[in-house]
This record gives structure tokens, C-alpha cells and sequence, in this order.
């Protein structure tokens, strides 16, 4: 086995380790989040009716696109704190004010950790 396939199995059972203890509703989402190489995204389920409220991607903010050559870690720090911004103020529109993190099995660390600053900065409550 691969050494990537080994980390993305293992991220795999991280993640439905997190998915049985967090769950959304209407009125307290999931605020769910993917990254890859190229870019995040970051969801607000409503898991009873198995509904996305509200998402965005990082390519949404301007110079999100990670492969304009600014690919430093840093950058992908920025990143997702605009990210998390930008979640929060369309979840405000939606007047959205409480959620519940789902880290999608990643570490709270660097660009996840950014994201839920940048989410929490914007005005949601975990």
C-alpha cells in the first residue's frame, strides 16, 4: 500500500470517528471542510434534511487560487481564514449564527485551524 493511500484511509476513519459524535440542524449546521492541494471548501449541512445551507471555496476570494504561484504555507493560512470569513457572512445572511465544527478528519492545525478563526472572527459560534 501506498504511503498516500495509508494517510487517506486513515483520514477516512478519522473522519466517520467525528461524523458519529457530530451531527447539524437547521438551526445549529455542520460546518464541514474539505482542503486539498489546490484549494478549500467549506460546507454548512444540515444533516436531518440532508441539505447544503450555505458553501464556498477558496477560490471565491480573491487570489484564492492556489496555483497562481503563491503557494506558500502562509498564503494557504490567509487562505482560510478569508475562507471562514466568507462562510460566516453567508451564513449571517441566512441568519446562521450557531454551528458545529467538522474538521473532515484533519488535524486542528494550519489551514483547518485558520478557517475556524476566520469562521469564529466572522461571527459564528462553535
Amino acid at each position: 500500500m501506498s504511503e498516500n493511500k495509508g494517510k487517506n484511509i486513515g483520514r477516512e476513519v478519522r473522519h466517520r470517528r467525528v461524523r458519529a459524535k457530530v451531527a447539524g440542524t437547521k438551526k445549529c449546521p455542520r460546518l464541514s471542510i474539505f482542503r486539498s492541494n489546490r484549494g478549500m471548501y467549506a460546507q454548512l449541512i444540515d444533516d436531518e434534511a440532508r441539505m447544503t445551507l450555505v458553501s464556498a471555496h477558496s477560490r471565491e476570494i480573491a487570489g484564492g487560487d492556489l496555483e497562481t504561484g503563491k503557494n506558500s504555507k502562509s498564503a494557504k493560512k490567509d487562505i482560510g481564514f478569508e475562507l471562514g470569513k466568507l462562510v460566516a457572512k453567508k451564513a449571517a445572511a441566512k441568519k446562521i449564527k450557531q454551528v458545529v465544527f467538522d474538521r473532515g478528519g484533519y488535524k486542528y492545525h494550519g489551514r483547518v485551524k485558520a478557517l475556524a478563526e476566520g469562521a469564529r472572527e466572522g461571527g459564528l459560534e462553535f
